[in-house]
């Protein structure tokens, strides 16, 4: 259905840090930066992109918004979690761990990036 999400961002520098962290913790590569200054992360078929509004306008989060990263396994997500954490992510919600909703249960990290877009690290257990 996705072709590609993009989030906007006031510090292209301080994003490139925190998202190649959390990229590299899953088994993905750094940032390629385009001649737009855009960051493009490209990871099991997904396109994930940060970049400067093009309006000129502050980048801000869209509340009730949360964009999903597909995990093979709760120490992925963990790894995850723990690299966005340490390169000026924010933990948010519950800690990661299991939840159970009434068709499957999930392993769940949350996290905001430093320009606050709320992120979530998902893996579907085995039934």
């Amino acid at each position: 259905m996705f072709s590609h999400m993009m989030v906007g961002s006031n510090d292209l520098a301080r994003s490139k840090i925190f998202y190649d962290a959390i990229f590299t913790a899953i088994g993905g590569s750094e940032a390629i930066v385009d001649s737009r200054g855009r960051l493009i992360y490209a990871h099991n078929g997904g396109r994930f992109l940060v970049t400067k509004p093009i309006d000129g306008q502050p980048a801000t989060h869209a509340n009730g918004s949360t964009i999903g990263f597909a995990m093979a396994s709760p120490e992925q997500a963990d790894a995850w979690h723990a690299a966005g954490v340490a390169h000026g992510g924010t933990a948010i919600e519950d800690p990661p761990g299991i939840r159970q909703s009434p068709t499957a249960k999930l392993y769940l990290a949350y996290l905001r990036d430093p320009d606050g877009n709320k992120l979530c690290a998902l893996h579907r257990m085995a039934a």
